[in-house]
């Protein structure tokens, strides 16, 4: 079947994407896999298929017998060569869902390049095979036209990011990836070294460390896009290996960072998708976003703001409501317009969303035109005047209300939020909104181990006015530290960094960090920072996640070429894998099987 003809001789002249009428009765030559074939009584319609888009290919009695043998020999994705004559379709066969769909080549030979066994799964837009056998043949699952616009789209980003960045004098700098393991949240992927018997690289968490020194080192804008690893417990779409679009900028301070990364936002969404963002964009403190929609990463495409319920509380005569105010804690609330319609049935799935958040549970009333009905009415009966106009409520809503200590509260009711914008459509696709979220807390306090702890990492500058408030009041002390938020998801973190030895020093106090502690583990940065640092601060966009967001998808591992599955394993390549044991020999290491 021409199988071995030479390629040279097939050499496509187009493509499966750019064929037009205005190219009718020119000749070509088109390379492809068999998208669908059908045969109609000996005529044979190929839709033929490369990362360009989709062609027709007509074969009937008029093409020679050797094309007709080829073509009744076809089978879905068998890699194929055409040659044939472009010509235009008649105008009741004109299919507008396909780019080329005013024309159809006739063809004149056809070659199998390769033949393809049966597929494990149909190789469409969208697949309904589970993921794991996607991943397990992951180079057919990316010939799919949605993996193929998902990875088109990501070299896109990539592209502009840099585009933008260069532009604006920053250098593309690599920085190492064995390094020394340095504790930074996560567990660091170890590399035993052969040649150091005994000891160990790190696979970077993050190039912070690297990208400070390009600061002491005098490269004052820089930028990588940066491989990083983590060895995280599995869950959710985190992947042990990312990327992210890595920046540091030396004399600025937050707002230079805040300006530049909105740019860039910018220039990706308007250049990779023809999006237009306006900037600047919202800053919201970080208390201020868990009063308003329990979350430090919120979704501004829809409103539903929480409001604060204790003044009404505090009117009342509900014992539960008051204690918790009573202990410190918070009631907030949560205004549904036209949530008077939701049953039982709906109430108690929204009162699970909150207790998933640890929440006791979830308190509520409808507004009617006589009054207010169901759950704790009676207890707020006679302030119904004051509900409505206080909380801007009206007959036919409902409130909602969590009561707690505030974190919780918070943290619950924002749950609730998220769970009625799904349930009631109020989340528009296609859009996008982006915020900023500020003022962090520097310091977390650990219950478990009775000691403060870095919120973001231990060189994050306190803000200059908190700086007295550091061994006094550590909980009150607000970092320079900002994190970029789209569409409910944090797309990047970064803050102003430490850059004075003197206040490293009284971080590391806090957080108990003794100073040879810190010098074992940060001496080589601690050492550089003796020589004159800059001010400088930075800012690392998740790639992945952007490019996720963009696409309209809901995991990384759908815009991710080769990603691992939810246990951090790639079913392709079988990875992890033992090893032979005289590697292991070479390197000094003994594998300690688990006791049962």
């Amino acid at each position: 079947m021409n199988t071995h003809t030479p390629f040279s001789n097939w050499k496509r002249t187009a493509t499966c994407g750019e064929l037009r009428a205005s190219h009718a009765g020119s000749t070509v030559i088109l390379n492809g896999w068999v998208h669908r074939y059908r045969d109609h009584g000996g005529i044979h319609f190929i839709n033929l298929r490369d990362r360009y888009g989709i062609t027709q290919v007509v074969v009937d009695n008029d093409s020679p017998q050797e094309a007709l043998k080829i073509a009744e020999a076809l089978k879905s994705e068998y890699c194929i060569g055409i040659k044939g004559i472009v010509r235009k379709r008649p105008d009741n066969m004109i299919n507008p869902s396909m780019e080329t769909g005013e024309i159809e080549v006739h063809a004149k030979e056809l070659v199998i390049f390769s033949p393809c066994e049966v597929l494990p799964f149909t190789i469409d837009e969208k697949t309904d095979a589970r993921e794991d056998l996607r991943l397990e043949y992951r180079y057919l699952d990316l010939r799919s036209v949605r993996m193929q616009r998902n990875i088109e789209l990501r070299h896109k980003v990539a592209w502009h990011a840099r585009e933008y960045l260069v532009s604006r004098g920053f250098y593309e700098i690599e920085t190492p990836t064995f390094i020394r393991s340095t504790p930074e949240g996560a567990r660091d992927f170890l590399v035993p070294s052969r040649l150091h018997r005994g000891k160990f690289y790190a696979l970077p968490q993050s190039p912070q460390l690297f990208k400070q020194l390009l600061m002491v080192s005098g490269f004052d804008k820089y930028f990588q896009i940066a491989r990083c690893y983590r060895d995280e417990d599995a869950r959710g779409d985190r992947q042990p290996e990312f990327t992210q679009i890595d920046m540091e900028m030396s004399f600025v301070d937050q707002d230079d960072v805040l300006a530049v990364t909105e740019g860039l936002m910018a220039h990706i969404m308007g250049k990779s998708m023809d999006v237009q963002l306006k900037t600047p964009f919202p800053r919201i403190s970080y208390h201020e976003a868990m009063e308003k929609y329990g979350s430090d990463k919120p979704d501004l495409r829809f409103g539903l703001e929480m409001q604060d319920f204790a003044p009404y509380a505090e009117n009342s005569d509900f014992g539960v409501f008051k204690s918790v105010l009573s202990s410190g804690g918070a009631v907030r609330a949560l205004v549904v317009p036209g949530g008077a319609a939701f049953s039982r049935k709906d109430i108690d799935e929204l009162e699970k969303a909150a207790k998933t958040y640890k929440a006791k549970g979830l308190a509520w009333f409808k507004l009617t035109e006589e009054g207010l009905e169901g759950g704790i009415s009676k207890f707020f009966a006679e302030q119904r005047n004051a509900i409505i106009s206080g909380l801007g409520a009206k007959a036919g809503d409902i409130v909602l209300m969590v009561a707690d200590k505030w974190q919780v509260c918070c943290t619950a009711l924002g749950a609730v939020r998220n769970a009625v914008a799904k349930k009631l459509e109020l989340i528009p696709e296609g859009s996008f909104a982006f915020c900023w979220i500020t003022d962090f807390p520097l310091f977390e306090y650990n219950e478990d181990e009775g000691r403060w702890e870095a919120a973001h990492h231990m060189f994050t500058m306190p803000r200059e006015e908190h700086l007295e408030l550091l061994e006094k009041d550590p909980g009150a002390v607000r970092a320079a530290a900002y994190d970029l938020v789209c569409n409910g998801y944090e797309l990047a973190s970064g803050s102003i960094r430490v850059h004075d030895p003197a206040i490293q020093k009284r971080i590391f106090s806090v957080v108990g960090f003794s100073e040879e502690e810190a010098e074992k583990r940060f001496g080589f940065l601690l050492k550089a920072f003796r020589y004159g640092p800059p001010p400088h601060g930075g800012i690392a966009p998740g790639l992945d996640r952007l490019v996720m967001i963009m696409a309209g998808e809901d995991s990384i591992r759908d815009v991710i070429a080769f990603p691992k599955n939810t246990v951090g394993a790639s079913p392709m390549d079988e990875s992890p894998a033992e090893v032979d044991k005289a590697q292991l020999d070479e390197l000094g290491i003994i594998i300690k099987k688990e006791e049962e």
